[in-house]
């Protein structure tokens, strides 16, 4: 019997849908104080999947290297593109 709110009637979907809205809770604040800048480093949840989780834009990888290509007329590209340039720029965890 599926539970209100869940997506499936299988409980092994219902409990990776879980896991994985879990952990996209986690790294949300994450991408705000590693990642943003001024008004979208205290922006809403709701305003940042408006303005960037949602953005017209494709990762593409070509000549050994990974592209962003956004849309020209996305209002807020540079903040998208900063953001990716930031995260480059992070140091890589020790293995």
């Amino acid at each position: 019997m599926a539970c209100w709110g869940f997506p499936s009637r299988h409980s092994h979907v219902n409990q990776a849908w879980l896991e994985l809205s879990l952990t996209a809770l986690d790294l949300l604040p994450w991408a705000r104080i590693l990642l943003l800048e001024g008004e979208l480093a205290a922006a809403e949840p709701k305003k940042l999947r408006y303005r960037l989780l949602h953005a017209a834009a494709r990762i593409t990888r070509g000549g050994r290297r990974m592209h962003l290509r956004i849309a020209a007329t996305w209002p807020w590209r540079n903040e998208l593109t900063n953001a990716f340039a930031r995260l480059a720029a992070l140091p890589r965890p020790a293995t």
